[in-house]
């Protein structure tokens, strides 16, 4: 067993393997492979040496590539890798390999790369769970249930709105992080983010590298359309090399290095933060209303006791809110190190992103995997729903009551008849020589009363983007 494995973090457990160290590794090497692929793009390279470089690196990353203990002499994974890496390509061709990088272009993409495909599968797994849901406030619209405010009953309101409101709360994520997701960078910015090392090579003759006149006229095409605003000879400049180099990696160009600009990974982490938030309000709402004496939910698998047999754990809501209390100070210090990426290069705060990032990815993950589960086996209890709503009686309803009655009663009266010990409420009312005229079993009926709650569940279909 490594250091962790998820023995004391179950919500990951079984859905991290996008952001083990393997994937990380698979993509710093994908990274390398990329800038070799964007040299060739952008015509310093011949076709052969880019293919006999990948085709010599094409099973790299593996178990075993480099050792973990290795980064402590440079500070970074990067710099024993790029070692491993060129000690595996012929002679003639290692000068391409992590050409004109530095050590953070590699791992910043790497990790942008690894944050793209981990990425993904968060937003299906919200996706999925938004659908479940979706059904479920469909189903419950007209069930008539007890709205809590502050923990006591207030007015009535409905499963179904309920629900819909879950469903908001992590749409509006989904929709953030597939837009983030887009808009990931690349990061290529050479030694202290000038680009002086690609521009250099691409101004003098390459080397190794055959003459960039014998390319294909198709390469030439790429590398100019790289850059179609400028000369046919800037075809091959630095800038079209970062533009080559992202959409080798399937990620956005920046708009120029981002060593110490630090937004792509807090605007990331930000909505990382927004979806395990909003997970966290519907698992901790099925954790209330799961309660023995509530009882309103009950989960499709729920876990047991090691010394209670009765007990059935709503273990899924458990583990999303276990991510929900973790995930905004794993934020809170991607911002802390964001502050502190000082000069052209940071100095410890840029390190301190890498274990925090990835276990905010770790928690979207697993939090969002458990989350589908959770509103796949969601079932409701109509009668403990009914039963619930019934425990305040007329009082449910007194918000309706007093808009009503005061006009006809006064605001003293009305308030003495809440207060006053005798009967029911129901029955005090319909004492009242004033509201003889009034349909009363309308004003005093919950169901009357749950406003747009029914109208908040049919608008789920066409508010997909409430942004």
């Amino acid at each position: 067993m490594s250091t962790d494995d998820g023995l004391l973090s179950p919500v990951s457990v079984g859905h991290d393997d996008d952001v083990a160290d393997a994937a990380v590794l698979r993509a710093l090497v994908d990274t390398e492979l990329a800038l070799v692929r964007a040299w060739a793009r952008v015509g310093a390279l011949d076709d052969a040496t880019a293919h006999a470089i990948h085709d010599a690196l094409r099973d790299a990353g593996g178990p075993g590539t480099i050792d973990a203990a290795a980064a402590r002499a440079g500070g970074n994974p990067v710099i024993p890798l790029v070692a491993v890496l060129r000690e595996r390509v012929p002679e003639p061709a290692r000068t391409w390999v992590h050409r004109g990088a530095t050590s953070q272009d590699v791992l910043d993409s790497a990790l942008m790369l690894t944050a793209g495909r981990a990425g993904a599968r968060i937003v299906s797994s919200l996706h999925d769970a938004e659908a479940a849901l979706t059904r479920l406030a469909v189903a419950e619209r007209d069930t008539v249930a007890a709205a809590r405010t502050l923990t006591q009953h207030a007015v009535p309101t409905t499963v179904g709105a309920r629900a819909a409101g879950w469903v908001r709360g992590i749409r509006r994520a989904r929709l953030r992080l597939e837009r983030q997701l887009a808009e990931l960078p690349a990061q290529l910015g050479g030694a202290a983010g000038t680009l002086a090392a690609f521009a250099e090579t691409l101004r003098t003759d390459p080397g190794s590298s055959p003459s960039p006149r014998s390319l294909s006229e198709r390469r030439r095409d790429e590398a100019r359309a790289a850059r179609p605003d400028a000369p046919a000879d800037v075809a091959r400049s630095a800038a079209g090399l970062v533009v080559a180099f992202a959409s080798e990696l399937g990620l956005a160009t920046p708009e120029a290095p981002w060593h110490t600009g630090r937004w792509p990974v807090t605007e990331l982490g930000d909505v990382l933060t927004q979806a395990v938030d909003a997970l966290g309000v519907f698992a901790a709402d099925v954790a209330t209303l799961a309660r023995t004496e509530i009882a309103e939910l009950s989960t499709g698998a729920p876990g047991g006791s090691s010394a209670m047999p009765q007990k059935q754990n709503p273990t899924d809501a458990v583990l999303i809110r276990s991510a929900a209390i973790r995930a905004p100070h794993l934020a809170a210090t991607l911002h802390s190190a964001a502050a502190l990426a000082v000069d052209e290069r940071p100095d410890g705060a840029w390190h301190a992103e890498w274990p925090v990032l990835r276990e905010l990815l770790r928690l979207a993950l697993g939090a969002a995997a458990h989350a589908d589960a959770l509103a796949a086996g969601l079932r409701v209890d109509r009668s403990a729903v009914a039963r619930n709503l019934a425990l305040t009686g007329a009082a449910i309803v007194s918000e309706r009551l007093r808009i009503v009655l005061v006009p006809l009663i006064g605001a003293d009266r009305f308030a003495h008849l809440l207060a006053s010990g005798d009967g029911t409420l129901d029955d005090r009312v319909r004492s009242l020589p004033e509201a003889a005229r009034l349909d009363l079993d309308d004003l005093l009926d919950p169901a009357r009363y749950t406003g747009l709650a029914a109208e908040s569940v049919d608008a789920l279909a066409t508010q997909e983007d409430p942004a």
